[in-house]
């Protein structure tokens, strides 16, 4: 299961979100003590098996004995400006590298990827970027941060109104449909699962090196 947030369809307490729900978003409480929210903003992460690479000094030798630099993504922060057309959201994150052979100053240049998907498959667009690390002699360690940026069209994140209104219409004890969840519908669900992004950042991997991250 890939490692971010789906923050299109959040289920918590009326006193955690109440706090936390912002312009643009679909706020529904159904009356018993759930709330769901349904925002403009991607959800952010970084795929299963993208966050790390590994490179080796020696061709097709994967042993330790050949490895020369490991590098990782972490503290993966996002923010979001919903209030335009088209809504922006960007993401930092920090990487994490470590080397073999500590001799001499080197710089390494790690491709990195950001993805926008919608509905969970659909590829909406993808650039490759680069972060570059900067080891001084004799030093093992280095950390370079980056930072990457996507639009997504706001009329693409919203709820049809028919949808919305289906998701908010007030049901009383004694209506035929007051126990069904709107959620559960799959006309609901579909027209949710259309305006669900996600941004996606990860390392632009080789397959040799995706088949290391999966098997070791």
């Amino acid at each position: 299961m890939m490692h971010r947030a789906r923050a299109f369809l959040a289920l918590a307490t009326v006193a955690a979100l109440s706090a936390c729900s912002n312009k643009g978003e679909l706020v529904v409480d159904q009356g018993v003590g759930i709330v769901s929210v349904l925002s403009l903003c991607p959800s952010v992460g970084i795929p299963d098996y993208t966050g790390d690479v590994t490179t080796f000094a020696a061709g097709a030798d994967r042993s330790m004995a050949s490895l020369d630099v490991s590098a990782a993504m972490t503290n993966l922060r996002a923010t979001c400006n919903d209030t335009a057309e088209q809504v922006y959201s960007e993401a930092s994150f920090d990487v994490h590298a470590r080397r073999s052979d500590t001799s001499g100053a080197r710089t390494v240049t790690l491709p990195y990827f950001v993805t926008v998907m919608r509905g969970g498959s659909a590829v909406v667009s993808k650039r490759v970027g680069q972060v570059t690390l900067a080891f001084a002699d004799g030093q093992e360690r280095a950390t370079a941060s980056a930072k990457v940026g996507s639009f997504v069209n706001r009329a693409d994140a919203s709820l049809p109104e028919d949808i919305r209104q289906k998701i908010t219409k007030r049901r009383r004890a004694g209506d035929i449909d007051a126990a069904l969840d709107p959620l559960t519908d799959p006309e609901v669900k579909a027209a949710i699962a259309r305006t669900r992004f996600e941004m996606l950042v990860g390392f632009q991997l080789t397959e040799d090196q995706l088949a290391y991250n999966v098997t070791r």
